[in-house]
């Protein structure tokens, strides 16, 4: 194993995510903290709220885009005979999750930064895209039904998980099976006020097709 390449993709996969999309766009085109509005998260969800839906987009499609590049590195270290194939599914969990730590505590921003949820979109897009495709749909049709971002994301998080005990979907390695059901809980509890503002009939709708 050639560590010093390793732990220096690793650290990469921290600071890429790291970038504060959220904040850089609300300071860069809007001269806010996106943090100082909403929900005070610095993600996706928030700047849909706040800002509209073209800077929503943008932050999601970046979001997205660190963790499956951050998570992507781990095929460099494969390719550059850092590692040995059985180990890659290890080092692409290892790099996504740094990926979602350094978008949730982001060095480029206080360490202040979302939920992370898009982060882990784009890590499990690199990791098991067929599996992920399936959940974007189901999160679409939460989404477009209920317009709840927060129900939408942690719906097509347990999918992702029970998806995973079929035989379509079923992963070589049970590392990732596991992972499917932490995910789903860690999705769970993050999103602990949100659950309790569903129940309470206060939280905010995303507004779609120019409905709120």
């Amino acid at each position: 194993m050639n560590i010093p390449l390793v732990l220096g993709l690793l650290i990469a996969a921290y600071l890429l995510g790291s970038i504060p999309t959220a904040i850089w766009v609300g300071q860069r085109f809007y001269g806010l903290d996106i943090r100082k509005h909403g929900s005070g998260n610095a993600g996706a969800t928030n700047t849909f709220r706040v800002l509209g839906k073209k800077p929503g987009s943008l932050v999601m499609a970046v979001d997205v885009l660190k963790g499956w590049a951050a998570t992507s590195l781990a095929q460099v270290m494969l390719g550059q005979g850092a590692i040995r194939e059985d180990q890659l599914l290890y080092f692409q969990l290892a790099c996504g999750i740094l990926a979602v730590l350094g978008h949730i505590y982001p060095i480029f921003a206080g360490f202040r930064g979302g939920k992370g949820v898009a982060t882990v979109l784009g890590m499990m897009l690199a990791i098991a895209p067929l599996t992920v495709g399936v959940c974007l749909l189901v999160f679409l049709l939460m989404l477009f039904i209920w317009r709840y971002v927060s129900l939408s994301s942690m719906t097509a998080g347990l999918a992702f998980a029970l998806l995973q005990l079929l035989p379509p979907f079923r992963p070589d390695n049970t590392l990732l099976l596991i992972f499917g059901f932490v995910l789903a809980g860690l999705l769970i509890y993050t999103h602990r006020a949100n659950i309790q503002r569903l129940l309470a009939g206060t939280e905010s709708r995303v507004p779609l097709f120019g409905r709120r």
